[in-house]
């Protein structure tokens, strides 16, 4: 008979109310509980991170859509906001991290809920490296000594897509060396740089409308050679579609959050709303103090240009510094969120190497592998934009649409679930107030956000020649994402086939093992 030194047992910590919660879904509490209400919406907050996207992706909205591209902006908020709902209700019944795998599964079947975690576990280290990348869009507008290679800080250009990756690895080797310190720390970072990116959005809005050069009648116009205003707004829809994405990462957090059932339905809600109200504001005041819509900056240097311009360099290359720290915390926060995902996964087994990758440090509360697994990955496919500038365009689109489809895989066995009536709304909070719950909204609710999740998703991975491959001559980046979510799904398929014949290899050795 074999015993354990007493000195090699690690000793449960102190036990709280939010930790028997999570012992209910069969796990001991691991992660350091620290986060309150704030560094909840922070973590959901600064993975949007209105800054970082909007300044990266609005050049690419207006070239394609004109100023009428400002009104995708409250349809795909209406959109999402739905499926932000759905989550809210999700939160506070499960408040576990890991929350889309998590949710789908016990939602459906853990084979479901794998393919749905596997997705957006990948999807977020996409969004991890193309949220790296965003800081091209800023250093080289704030001074031209950030422009490391060549003299073209455009991101589609080939000197501008290789700045970014080296710009981007070096981000990636800070946010990896935060995401291994301590929760604490991690969490202070996200607070101070998420209040710092509130003020800043604040700022800026202020600015861009008293500088104002025209009337918002402007946003019913269309740019010359957008094909049409359904085209148009399809297309420029990418913008917002990547700006409102991460969420959930309120949930993600669940398992370091006080009164997760409590806080993280609330945060998950006013993080996408604090978002939704500043971006559409700053995209607006954006038009309309931009010097010309006519002189091809716009569509090429996004809001940088009109910052620089209208404000005067001074003030410019002040608020671009604001958004720089933005950049940084919304890669911390996502890097944060993925490692959060693999945590869970490798927890229930279901990961290569899970008994590493669920492996917590007791001294700082933070698994320390999937951050750095995070990094690493995110840090290989900026090589990517070293090969060519239209790997930017791809990367960004890829990482939407896989976040978007794992949503779907929430939403459409949350309605099956609905509509059976086995969603119940019994049961109380942290504080004994009911559950968050959509009552009689939630199956309108629940198939809005589900239509608007598969139509985006199709939306954004449509081969569009115009928009992937303008040069020509490179149908695999027209694909890009298709062929991305193919290789993903056969890369999962293999290794679950793999994984269960070395399970079934193992069973008759432990059945002979346990008979001898």
């Amino acid at each position: 008979m074999t015993t354990t030194a007493p000195s090699d047992v690690r000793p449960d910590p102190p036990v709280s109310p939010d930790d028997r919660s999570l012992s209910e879904f069969g796990y001991r509490q691991e992660l350091h509980r620290s986060l309150g209400r704030y560094a909840s919406f922070a973590a959901g907050f600064s993975f949007i991170s209105v800054l970082t996207t909007v300044f990266q992706f609005f050049a690419f909205g207006y070239a394609f859509g004109g100023p009428v591209f400002f009104w995708t902006w409250p349809a795909v908020f209406a959109g999402q906001l739905a499926v932000a709902a759905c989550f809210a209700e999700l939160a506070a019944r499960y408040p576990i991290s890991g929350a889309i795998y998590q949710w789908s599964s016990r939602l459906s079947n853990p084979s479901f809920g794998w393919f749905a975690g596997w997705i957006m576990v990948i999807g977020q280290i996409v969004v991890v490296a193309a949220a790296a990348m965003a800081l091209q869009t800023v250093l080289p507008a704030i001074w031209s000594g950030f422009q490391l290679i060549g003299d073209d800080p455009a991101p589609t250009s080939p000197d501008g897509a290789a700045n970014a990756a080296v710009l981007g690895v070096a981000l990636l080797a800070l946010t990896t060396l935060v995401n291994v310190l301590d929760n604490r720390v991690m969490s202070a970072v996200n607070r101070i740089g998420v209040t710092a990116e509130i003020i800043g959005a604040v700022l800026i809005i202020v600015l861009l409308f008293t500088h104002s050069e025209r009337s918002p009648g402007i946003t019913f116009h269309t740019g010359a050679g957008t094909g049409g205003l359904f085209g148009a707004l399809m297309v420029g829809s990418f913008m917002a579609a990547y700006v409102m994405i991460g969420f959930d990462s309120a949930g993600e957090m669940s398992e370091e959050t006080h009164h997760p059932r409590r806080t993280a339905p609330r945060t998950i809600l006013t993080a996408l709303g604090a978002a939704g109200l500043l971006g559409g504001l700053i995209v607006l005041g954006g038009l309309l103090a931009a010097p010309s819509l006519t002189d091809g900056r716009l569509g090429v240097e996004g809001l940088s240009y009109v910052l620089t311009s209208s404000l005067g360099d001074g003030v410019g290359r002040a608020l671009l510094a604001d958004v720089v720290v933005a950049v940084a915390v919304a890669t911390l926060a996502i890097q944060t969120a993925a490692g959060r995902m693999l945590f869970s996964m490798a927890r229930d087994g279901r990961l290569p190497l899970s008994g590493r990758l669920a492996k917590v440090d007791p001294r700082t509360g933070m698994p320390n592998a999937p951050a750095l697994v995070v990094g690493v990955l995110a840090a290989a496919l900026l090589l990517l934009d070293l090969a060519s500038p239209d790997a930017f365009l791809a990367i960004g689109t890829t990482c939407i649409a896989m976040l978007y489809l794992a949503y779907a895989m929430v939403t459409g066995p949350l309605l099956v679930r609905r509509l059976r009536g086995r969603l119940t709304a019994d049961g109380t909070d942290e504080t004994g107030a009911p559950l968050f719950s959509l009552g009689r909204w939630g199956a309108p609710v629940n198939v809005l956000a589900l239509g608007y999740g598969l139509f985006m998703t199709v939306n954004l991975a449509w081969p569009r020649a115009a928009v992937y491959d303008p040069a020509g001559g490179h149908w695999y980046f027209r694909w890009f994402t298709v062929l991305f979510l193919v290789v993903t799904l056969a890369v999962g398929a293999g290794y679950r086939a793999y994984a269960a014949r070395a399970a079934k290899a193992r069973a008759p050795e432990a059945a002979g093992a346990s008979y001898a």
